[in-house]
């Protein structure tokens, strides 16, 4: 009798325990987590667009509740996009550089499609680190594109892809030169179409980057840029953090396979070869290759802090408080703020091209965070075409 009552207390208490710890994560995910995006931008009518127009840029950001955690939401998001979203079927267009070398354009192909309209916009996506139209998050920017009507492009860095060299030269985030001779092409095949485009991560930099020293002359009449670091310096003392030791450690093995998988520059960067880190990659490989004295210097070249005040196009950068990389107070905050062409929307939560939401992710690639935001950030460009960067007449 004693033996069963006690039970039935212990019992009680374990149920008083579950219930005080569900009640104490539900109000701190309601009151701490679930957050309206904050927005960065100087006054004028971009940011009264963004902020009347845009539904995910005043909407509460409701991250996965069992997994808002930011490396979290950094792994499981792409692992699950991409078990969950279908690959994407391209055609690919070469498009050859001035010195020899070689970018390319892989053209999503909508099944069933018919002709597209000349005039219909075209969305260039500049992927990540080595990513490319086999990427996850790629594919919630090409359904963005169908429900915008517009044809999209995924763009290849040299050596990526299953490119060959045909010089001995990569890629780094100052390439934006083979960006824009991309950029061309698509708008020459776009038949006069306005030319979009979207950057993620370290793409985001390199578009970012053709935008600042471009200027008026940039083709590009409107972009986005989720998830970069647009402070590279402020970036890399974060990554290098203990806590980041594994993410730094995996994209580190992307480089290196990147690099071995290229005879003209396997075995001649040893020291690149066995970095374990991306700030050692970067430093045995990426600064000499590219001609600076020290990866301070090239970290210094590639942060965009100093450069977002000299860009025309509409820019809205999409960065989470508590990316890995780049943290809230790692965001050049004051530089956007003094904008009114480049915007900085900050959810909460979301980690690096994260972005996870609902108790499992939709297999449905438009109902994604990214998707949404894409389309509804160019839907409304789009419809205030006034907005839109005009290029001089002629080529960029």
């Amino acid at each position: 009798m004693f033996t069963e009552l006690f039970n039935l207390i212990d019992l009680r208490n374990e149920v008083l325990v579950c219930i005080s710890l569900s009640v104490f994560y539900i109000s701190y995910y309601l009151l701490e987590v679930v957050k309206k995006p904050l927005l960065i931008c100087g006054d004028g009518e971009f940011r009264d667009l963004l902020e009347s127009q845009v539904e995910t840029l005043r909407e509460p950001f409701w991250p996965t509740p069992w997994c808002v955690e930011a490396r979290l939401q950094t792994v499981l998001a792409s692992l699950l996009r991409s078990r969950l979203l279908p690959p994407l079927t391209t055609t690919r267009q070469i498009v050859l550089l001035p010195d020899g070398g070689q970018v390319a354009l892989d053209w999503v192909e909508e099944e069933g499609a018919g002709p597209t309209d000349g005039a219909a916009p075209v969305v260039v996506v500049v992927p990540g680190l080595t990513g490319g139209a086999h990427a996850d998050y790629v594919r919630c920017v090409a359904a963005a594109a169908r429900g915008l009507g517009a044809r999209c492009a995924v763009f290849n860095n040299r050596g990526l892809g299953g490119l060959q060299l045909t010089t001995p030269k990569l890629y780094c985030a100052l390439s934006h030169e083979d960006l824009a001779a991309a950029l061309v092409a698509a708008e020459e095949r776009a038949g006069g179409g306005p030319l979009l485009a979207v950057g993620v991560s370290l793409g985001g930099l390199i578009l970012a980057h053709h935008l600042a020293s471009r200027g008026e002359t940039t083709r590009v009449r409107a972009a986005l840029v989720l998830s970069s670091p647009l402070d590279v310096e402020r970036a890399a003392e974060c990554l290098a953090r203990p806590v980041n030791a594994p993410l730094s450690w995996h994209m580190a093995r992307c480089l290196r396979r990147t690099l071995r998988a290229h005879g003209a520059l396997a075995g001649r960067w040893s020291a690149a070869e066995t970095s374990r880190s991306v700030r050692e990659f970067d430093a045995a490989f990426t600064a000499p290759h590219f001609g600076f004295a020290s990866v301070e210097q090239y970290y210094r070249e590639a942060s965009l802090r100093d450069k977002l005040g000299h860009v025309r196009a509409p820019l809205l950068c999409v960065c989470a408080a508590d990316d890995p990389f780049q943290p809230l107070a790692a965001l050049p905050a004051r530089e956007a703020g003094a904008s009114s062409r480049v915007a900085l929307a900050v959810p909460w939560r979301g980690g690096h091209i994260g972005f996870l939401e609902r108790w499992w992710p939709s297999s449905v690639a438009r109902d994604h965070f990214l998707s949404r935001l894409t389309h509804q950030y160019f839907a409304a460009l789009l419809a205030s075409p006034h907005l839109l960067h005009r290029p001089p007449p002629g080529p960029a």
